[in-house]
């Protein structure tokens, strides 16, 4: 649901070396030593001033012997902030790939970026490690194009654009990552491949709490996160293939995960994603920071505006005012390009980007949500539909999608498991209880307003648990992210008390 972005990657490294001022030699005891008395005396009878002997002169200072130097800061892998390095970016400008940037508790005003390879940021507490933006900075940790970064156990927050930014990026994780109340995104990776979300926790944004787009085939996995109080918890445009969101708890935001298609981007159209094994429940939130796309789909669990080839099962989904489970069109205007035929479905994003767009673009790009599977979901106390599709440009019956096994009360069109079954031929009715998704259209008018992301009432996180042994734990650069689940042992998971 992002705009169209352009980044521009580049940075200027800089590493101040401070050197230590030199001692003046000066010794405030000389001023006390009576260097010439005066005496009546000749200077024969003055008693000469007892000095000790060569043998029992004081020793020079100590010195370190060759080889027993202090090792300078970082040489061990590790560059401690605030004990070796003052400020994160310091210490992140001096690390090289494989290194450790470890970061004490304290409150760090900070836009870190990061344009080095295979380095690790990482706190030694999560709550007590908090870079703050005070809402004048745009991102907490940006990574530029940098390959296998990995940002670890510290929270982000209050920074106009985003907690934590991977663009352009092959390799990637955030781990045990707290992200409260950014102005786009909680953690947000974008235009990047190869990557992992886990253990983490997104809220208070406007757009949404994770995000992942731009990408096909992504080979990416967002697993056990939790995602409240944003506009969306989950939103993702043109990313899939092989992209995994697994294990987690979307609650409380005006909608739930939304993966959309759109022009807007590149890697059109969103496909192939696997949604499975979540927590979906009351995204009915109207006291949330939210963009116009979250005002719109406000009300619904699951819901697929445009995408194709996804897979949505063993999901718990519950009390949501409208759809727990919608494939709807989605209407883009100002469109960058023409729809992608079928053929065109299977296109990698490296391929795409380097074609020009169609000569004639129409004003307008109508997304249908096409040849997705929904099965073995448990859906429940939907005020429109528990599982739902609705075709606009084409008729909703040739879109391809299909239902199965899913537990369910409500469905729109009436039967809808009867009507398109995973397995066999489909019968009934299509025209018998339609969504009517175009009346959406009006509910915008009379949704609750957004509400701005820094006055927003968002609940404190939970106990969210820290990363284990942070302090001691050896590096793992995010070089060898591997996303392959057996969709056959996963369950949908119990209803939370």
């Amino acid at each position: 649901m992002k705009r169209k972005l352009a980044v521009a990657l580049a940075a200027v490294l800089t590493l101040a070396a401070c050197g230590s001022s030199g001692s003046s030699g000066s010794d405030d005891s000389a001023e006390t030593t009576d260097a010439a008395i005066e005496t009546d005396e000749p200077a024969e009878n003055v008693a000469p001033v007892e000095t000790d002997a060569p043998a029992e002169t004081d020793a020079p200072a100590a010195t370190d012997a060759p080889g027993e130097t202090d090792p300078p800061a970082g040489a061990d892998g590790v560059l401690r902030v605030p004990d070796d390095f003052g400020a994160i970016q310091e210490a992140v400008d001096a690390a090289a790939p494989g290194d450790l940037v470890l970061v004490s508790p304290g409150i760090y005003n900070e836009a870190v970026n990061v344009v080095t390879d295979e380095i690790t940021i990482r706190g030694t507490d999560r709550a007590g490690v908090v870079l703050d933006g005070e809402f004048e900075l745009d991102n907490g940790i940006r990574v530029l194009g940098a390959k296998g970064v990995v940002v670890e156990n510290l929270t982000t927050q209050n920074y106009t654009s985003n907690g934590v930014f991977f663009t352009s990026a092959i390799g990637y994780r955030a781990s045990y990552v707290t992200a409260i109340r950014n102005g786009d995104y909680g953690i947000y990776a974008f235009d990047s491949i190869n990557g992992q979300i886990d253990n983490s926790y997104g809220s208070g944004s406007p757009d949404a709490g994770f995000y992942i787009g731009q990408c096909f085939p992504c080979d990416s996995i967002i697993d056990n996160v939790i995602s409240e109080h944003n506009g969306l918890g989950y939103s993702g445009t043109n990313a899939g293939g092989n992209l995994v969101i697994m294990n987690s708890t979307f609650r409380n935001n005006r909608a739930g995960i939304v993966p959309n298609s759109g022009s807007y981007e590149l890697c059109y159209p969103e496909r192939d994603t696997t949604i499975v094994s979540n927590i979906v429940h009351s995204n009915n939130q109207a006291d949330t920071p939210a963009i116009d796309v979250a005002i719109l789909a406000m009300g619904n669990g699951i819901l697929v505006p445009g995408g194709i080839d996804n897979t949505i099962t063993k999901n718990l989904v519950f009390d949501h005012d409208k759809t727990g489970i919608g494939l709807v069109p989605f209407l883009e205007e100002g469109a960058n390009d023409d729809l992608p035929t079928p053929d065109e479905w299977d296109v990698g994003c490296a391929e795409q980007r380097e074609e020009p767009p169609a000569e004639e673009i129409p004003d307008t790009l109508l997304w249908e949500a096409q040849n997705n599977r929904v099965t073995l979901n448990d859906v429940s106390d939907s005020r429109v539909a528990d599982i739902a599709v609705e075709g606009v440009g084409m008729a909703t019956e040739e879109l391809g999608n299909c239902w199965g096994g899913n537990i369910f009360s409500t469905s729109a069109p009436q039967n809808l498991e009867n009507l398109a079954p995973c397995e066999g031929e489909g019968s009934g009715d299509w025209t018998l209880g339609v969504l009517n998704v175009l009346t959406w259209l009006a509910d915008i008018d009379t949704a609750p307003p957004p509400v701005n992301y820094k006055e927003a009432v968002i609940p404190d996180p939970p106990e969210l648990p820290n990363m284990p042994d942070a302090e001691t734990a050896p590096v793992n650069p995010a070089t060898n992210i591997v996303v392959d689940i057996d969709l056959d042992a996963m369950v949908v998971p119990a209803k939370p008390a």
